[in-house]
């Protein structure tokens, strides 16, 4: 009987050890792939009876409002007012800028 390595290959899975502390070392193929680097964090969370990792980054609380729901959709709309070339500007004066909000 012959084993089509392969398809064993595409299929194997990496077997990690729970160290001390709770520790596990994620293999270096996925580590790669997934582009993370030391000092990442990682969301863990039970999904049924698996431990599933997320990347996540975090962000200064005094960068929060930047990513909200509301000012992302403002920048959404900047852009496409950009790409639309709705746009005015630049100004020499406050007075044309005045001038132009008017109008």
């Amino acid at each position: 009987m012959t084993t089509d390595t392969t398809q064993l290959k595409k299929e194997s899975v990496d077997i990690v050890k729970v160290m001390q502390r709770r520790q596990v070392v994620i293999p270096k193929e996925i580590f790669e792939k997934l582009g993370l680097g030391i000092g990442d964090y990682l969301e863990a969370k039970l999904v049924e009876s698996r431990i599933v990792y997320i990347p996540k980054q975090l962000i200064d609380k005094d960068q929060s409002w930047f990513w909200t729901k509301e000012w992302q959709e403002g920048e959404r709309r900047a852009n496409e007012n950009i790409k639309a070339g709705r746009i005015a500007g630049p100004f020499n004066t406050a007075a044309e800028l005045l001038k132009d909000l008017k109008s």
